[in-house]
């Protein structure tokens, strides 16, 4: 091992400070799906007994694969297809398949922020009115058939064009100026918003009953194995890890940085948001049920978009002040949609610059546009929720996982960077990783993941997906993944237009380093 200088290269932008890196990496993990997924999980799963194959679940797969992204993008200082480049030759090709992945995300993740904008300036006259359900589905989104629908809604069109319109700004103007200075500000406001609202929702009458709900642990839910992979699976998704955002964040990061320091703060930050949402939404829902005169459990929609754009506008009709409630609820939602789109942009943009040495702000404008027409085309049609809703199942709970089983089994077991890539966080970071590390993201990992992928596969292909027709779920669910592979391969064949910086060394060098 060299304790020499790093090597001087090619300038690369970085984070001003940790904190900005660290603010941007909460931003990346606490998305929409941390308010309207673990709180529902975590209900279904035991409820306070949930806590336990939670903590399990993050301590021994969350931090160790947040690490793997962490050592991969700062060692090797380029966006996944770079940098896996840089590691081992073929695994460009990886690279690739995560950011289009990312692409894919991005593109109706956009949607959601839309509606989550709409919904904001909703709130302020109730304009849901009585049948929040149906002003959902039907006067706003307008949803049809599941077909390829070529009529666009505008009350979508228009706050999605805005939202395409701010990401490729905050992209353009770079890591520093943009992401950073974004993050900084947003992410104090978002939780800043969600401690106001939960503040709001623990003194609402039937609060306690939401609460006894979410916590009371139910000690023989331990016993099922399918607690505990829904624990593995809420820590998987949760943390923005294995499709490229963190190891791009972590190449901005200086040579001479904490990494491990900085990932158990974002990992645990972003835990305790999730607590934090899951304390507010049943708090929410107990009032409801308390309103109704019924059980939590009668409730329906209690969790994804059916909780934040169905439930709670019923709920906010009903509390004293809800108009206010309302704004901020669906403030914090755009809040915490834009933090997380920008991560995903960011290594998308930062991909096609590095593959065809394009300017940033032309990389930036570039990607937003193809995403903006794309995103516009599919997701602000009558067909978007659909459209939606069956490419999220696919790309999350398929390429992701295969995503992650192939990146630890190729570091781990086909090039055997492991070793170098501990070495890596050992020497820059105050935390030092055991060789305990190799267990973990080489063997418990793959297996855990390969089980997810094997059962959310085997019950796609024999039961379907909400009663969509097949060949509906066989363009958007797996013709979404066979895009993704076909890109990714397209994209690995292409030549380098400036190179891949063959004279790029890492830092520091290891003698068991593979050349």
């Amino acid at each position: 091992m060299s304790g020499a200088a790093p090597p001087r290269q090619a300038r690369r932008e970085t984070w001003s400070s940790s904190t900005g890196f660290i603010l941007a990496a909460v931003g990346s993990a606490v998305g929409l799906g941390n308010i309207w997924r673990f709180p529902g999980v975590a209900y279904e799963s035991g409820g306070g007994a949930f806590l336990v194959p939670y903590l399990v679940a993050l301590l021994t797969a969350g931090i160790p694969i947040l690490f793997l992204d962490y050592a991969i993008g700062h060692r090797y200082r380029g966006a996944a297809p770079l940098a896996y480049r840089r590691m081992a030759r073929p695994a460009e090709a990886l690279g690739w398949f995560q950011i289009v992945l990312s692409f894919v995300i991005a593109v109706y993740y956009a949607a959601v922020i839309a509606w989550s904008l709409s919904y904001f300036v909703f709130a302020f006259d109730l304009r849901w009115g009585d049948d929040p359900a149906g002003f959902f589905t039907g006067e706003y989104l307008r949803v049809g058939a599941p077909e390829v629908s070529t009529t666009i809604v505008p009350a979508v069109a228009i706050p999605l064009v805005l939202v395409w319109v701010v990401v490729m700004a905050i992209i353009a103007l770079g890591v520093n100026r943009g992401v950073q200075r974004v993050n900084v500000l947003f992410i104090p406001l978002l939780v800043l918003a969600f401690v106001a609202l939960v503040a709001r929702a623990v003194t609402l009458p039937g609060a306690a009953d939401g609460l006894n709900a979410l916590f009371t642990p139910d000690w023989g839910a331990l016993a099922d194995p399918a607690v505990w992979i829904a624990a593995y699976s809420q820590i998987f998704f949760s943390l923005s890890i294995a499709f490229g955002i963190m190891v791009t964040y972590a190449s901005y990061q200086r040579r001479k940085a904490n990494m491990t320091s900085a990932g158990l703060v974002v990992a645990f930050a972003n835990s305790s948001f999730e607590i934090l949402a899951g304390i507010g939404v049943f708090a929410t829902l107990g009032f409801l049920a308390h309103q109704q005169a019924t059980g939590i459990d009668q409730l329906e929609g209690l969790s994804g978009p059916i909780l934040s754009f169905v439930t709670f506008p019923a709920v906010i009709s009903e509390m004293p002040g809800g108009a206010l409630f309302g704004a901020v609820f669906f403030g914090a939602l755009v809040l915490a949609g834009f933090t997380s789109i920008i991560s995903i942009l960011l290594g998308v943009a930062a991909s096609v610059q590095e593959k065809f040495g394009l300017a940033q702000r032309t990389s930036a404008i570039v990607v937003g546009l193809v995403c903006a027409v794309i995103s516009l085309a599919l997701f602000s049609t009558t067909s978007g929720l659909i459209a939606l809703d069956t490419v999220d199942q696919w790309a999350n709970n398929v390429g992701i996982v295969v995503s992650a089983i192939v990146m630890t089994v190729l570091v781990v077991w086909v090039f055997r960077t492991a070793p170098v890539l501990r070495a890596h966080l050992n020497r820059v970071s105050t935390f030092q990783v055991g060789r305990y590390w190799y267990a973990l993201i080489g063997v418990l990992a793959p297996v855990l993941l390969g089980y997810m992928l094997y059962e959310r596969v085997r019950t796609l292909l024999t039961e379907g997906y909400e009663g969509y027709p097949g060949w509906y779920l066989t363009v958007f669910g797996w013709g979404a993944i066979a895009l993704v592979v076909v890109g990714a391969l397209v994209l690995t064949l292409l030549p380098w237009r400036r190179g891949e910086d063959e004279d790029f060394r890492p830092w520091p060098e290891f003698e068991e380093e593979r050349r």
